[in-house]
């Protein structure tokens, strides 16, 4: 059997291209395709790593999450989406709750689809439909509305009502496109881990996508339905629009016991008895809005014109109200149920709602912003919006207003922790410094303050959870506070209550207004250069490659999960290396690594047991642990270890704000908190490698931080001991000596 070892490297997130991973100059592809595939040196490069007989292969999987422009910026319209979606996989590790996270996760991701409706509702329905259209200053010198203008209420809003059902068959659309055009590969049952990270990647999540996306969709025409009769209602309750409002509240009701009810959504690929009824109800929704569109349309009863379309200032603050509900109960769950023991510290128990609480902000935030543009241009000779009719709804109003205290309060609160931790943080890059550098030279003292600099803010990282809560809770109170709308205007409501003159108010709400519209634009032109400039994406993309890390069990208007290509993918090629008679030493940088162990968990024990495992920037204790407790924990890194015989190396740097220790820090003079093997695993790497210029340079190593590690000595060193434990692993017995390694 050939002892031959291959190092299949596996970037981290936002990486760029194969040649980058791999660290070679020429390279050609062996697997795969463009979006994710397998690359080696080309046969003039020796591709040696590590000593001996090692070839080098790079997974590239970075287009994987985004790949073109379009599939890059559309994320940026679905980030509440994809938000909900991640909140549902950072449920605490507790039976006891874990039903009920789940239900309360997708009921709030149900809201986000409603207001999705909602939004489009608001500027085709009541802006364009029943304002505009109702007035001739509005119309003139616009012939792509005027056409409209004199046409009865009813035929307005059934023509308009297209508009909002369109957008739903766009996510409709997109969201139920191919997830995969490739052949699928599953490891035998029996032999994957029963731990729950094993099971991300799994090709068995597309039914579960399935049914979500018929209750969405049941519920997003529901709610347009909703709107319509609602508006009808105004003028008298008919037997007929009674009947319907009946039928839509049945199917209303009907998406929300099928979210709240896990054992059944959540059955296995092969039971599609829900697949039936959540597809009849789909049907039944889309048939109840044509017949409710024809009912607006055909019915004879007057409508009273003025103001803003009836019901949907209600509805629209009703809907806040619920998620308010809905996040209050979350909230109190998750604490009820946290883990109390001493070291247990996931975002104090609460990731869920910290993200949930973000994905409710941003969507309120960005329909509002939709609707006071939309409003802003229509009514084009007015200083504000409030010169359309009666402007945009009063919830909208108190979502800008709540929307920037959030954001503003937790500035100052970031400013304050900032300012209140920094000799903390600085204390303690001192002393690591100290140690590091013994003796340094006078000449080397502003290097050593950037490096202490570089340190310390790297330690901001764990101070972001508290402020991550902070938003979280102002985040709900401004979300609470909309349900005002039903009685008055901000401007009126905090000079009445709180002594503030209502034109200061009327500013922060139109400041507001222009700050959604800046974040908006940032995160589009973000978009645009993560896709186009690689050092950008580096930083900017990171977001989506982790967001989109975890399959869709909460939205199904997410973005896609590329995990679910890209675990499998990865056992299905170490299976094959291992066939053929190679051992395989598995490196994996920064986001990679979760890659990684999900895979290692799906390996069978025979392939397994000819694996090696080189992690470097590694976020699995610093950030998934605390982040995604039901995952990420001591038992699952033990296991990830057990399966790879305790072959595990990883390799991290103080200046790393991302990365970190999985089992020990082994900072010189700190105590080793866990025994033996898994203390062998952690390796702390100096950085930088000195504080002076070294010998024919002219200015001293850099500052690596987070950046990938291959081109340094530690991983040279690393990648040789691991590729003899592995051959000595295979041989048992006595064999030759190895030529002197070398990379």
């Amino acid at each position: 059997m050939s002892d031959d070892v291959v190092e299949l490297r596996v970037h981290g997130a936002a990486s760029a291209s194969a040649d980058q991973v791999s660290d070679l100059p020429q390279i050609e592809q062996v697997a795969g395709d463009r979006s994710g595939g397998f690359y080696r040196p080309r046969r003039r490069y020796s591709g040696t790593s590590g000593g001996g007989r090692v070839t080098l292969e790079a997974y590239h999987w970075g287009d994987l999450p985004s790949g073109t422009m379009v599939r890059t910026l559309s994320l940026v319209f679905l980030l509440p989406f994809m938000l909900v979606n991640v909140a549902i996989w950072m449920r605490p590790a507790n039976p006891g709750s874990d039903a009920m996270v789940r239900s309360l996760c997708r009921l709030l991701a149900l809201t986000l689809t409603a207001l999705y409706v909602l939004a489009i509702a608001g500027v085709a329905l009541d802006l364009i439909a029943w304002k505009c259209m109702s007035s001739p200053r509005c119309l003139a010198g616009r012939s792509w509305l005027s056409w409209l203008g004199g046409q009865p209420v009813g035929l307005r809003l059934a023509v308009l009502a297209l508009v909002p059902a369109a957008a739903i068959g766009l996510v409709w659309r997109a969201s139920a496109r191919p997830g995969r055009v490739f052949d699928a590969f599953r490891a035998p049952e029996k032999e994957v881990s029963g731990h729950r990270l094993s099971a991300v990647g799994q090709w068995d999540a597309e039914p579960l996508v399935g049914r979500l996306r018929s209750i969405h969709v049941a519920a997003a025409f529901a709610t347009l339905d909703v709107t319509l009769l609602a508006a009808r209602v105004s003028t008298g309750a008919s037997a007929g629009t009674i009947a319907l409002a009946v039928v839509t509240g049945t199917v209303l009701a009907t998406c929300v016991v099928l979210l709240c009810t896990p054992p059944l959504i959540d059955r296995a690929a092969a039971d599609r008895r829900l697949d039936r009824i959540t597809r009849t109800l789909r049907t039944i929704a889309v048939v109840l809005t044509i017949v409710v569109t024809a009912h607006v349309l055909a019915s004879p009863a007057p409508w009273h014109e003025g103001g803003g379309l009836p019901g949907y200032d209600s509805i629209l603050t009703w809907l806040f109200v619920t998620q308010t509900t809905l996040l209050a109960a979350l909230g109190a769950v998750l604490l009820w149920r946290r883990d109390r023991q001493p070291d247990a510290t996931p975002l104090l128990g609460l990731g869920a709602l910290v993200i949930a609480a973000s994905a409710i902000s941003l969507a309120v935030a960005f329909s509002a912003e939709l609707i006071y543009r939309v409003a802003d241009f229509l009514d084009r000779d007015a200083q504000t919006a409030a010169g359309l009719a009666a402007g945009p709804p009063q919830a909208y109003t108190w979502a800008i207003l709540g929307f920037f205290r959030a954001v503003l309060f937790t500035l100052v609160v970031v400013g304050l922790v900032t300012l209140i931790s920094r000799r903390g943080r600085f204390r303690a890059a001192a002393a690591i410094v100290a140690r590091d550098y013994p003796d340094p030279p006078a000449e080397a003292r502003p290097r050593l303050r950037q490096v202490q600099k570089a340190i310390a803010q790297a330690r901001f990282t764990e101070t972001l959870i508290p402020l991550a809560v902070v938003y979280a809770c102002l985040a709900g109170i401004g979300t609470a506070t909309t349900t005002i709308g039903l009685l008055e205007l901000p401007g009126d409501a905090v000079e009445r209550y709180a002594g503030v003159p209502s034109d200061v108010v009327i500013f922060g709400i139109a400041f507001g207004s222009w700050v959604i519209a800046a974040i908006i634009l940032s995160l589009i032109v973000g978009g645009i250069f993560a896709y186009r400039t690689v050092e950008f994406r580096r930083h900017v993309g990171v977001l989506w490659d982790l967001g989109t890390f975890w399959p869709r069990a909460a939205h199904p208007f997410a973005p896609p999960c590329y995990a679910e290509r890209a675990v499998p993918e990865l056992t299905r090629r170490i299976t094959y290396l291992v066939g053929r008679g190679n051992a395989v030493l598995l490196t994996a940088n920064s986001h990679g690594s979760v890659l990684a162990a999900a895979t290692v968990l799906q390996l069978p024990p025979r392939v397994s047991s000819r694996v090696a495992l080189l992690t470097h920037g590694s976020p699995l204790r610093r950030l998934y642990a605390r982040l995604f407790p039901a995952y990420i924990d001591d038992e699952v890194l033990h296991e990830i270890g057990a399966r790879v015989d305790w072959r595990w190396v990883n390799l991290w740097r103080d200046t790393d704000p991302i990365g970190g220790w999985i089992f020990s820090a082994h900072r010189p003079a700190a105590p080793v908190t866990v025994g033996r093997p898994a203390a062998t695993v952690d390796r702390r790497l100096r950085d930088p490698a000195d504080v002076v210029a070294p010998p024919g340079d002219s200015v001293p190593p850099p500052i690596q931080g987070h950046r990938p590690c291959e081109s340094d000595q530690p991983f040279t060193e690393a990648v040789r001991e691991l590729v003899e434990r592995l051959r000595k692993s295979m041989d048992p017995g006595p064999r030759r000596a190895d030529p002197p390694a070398g990379r």
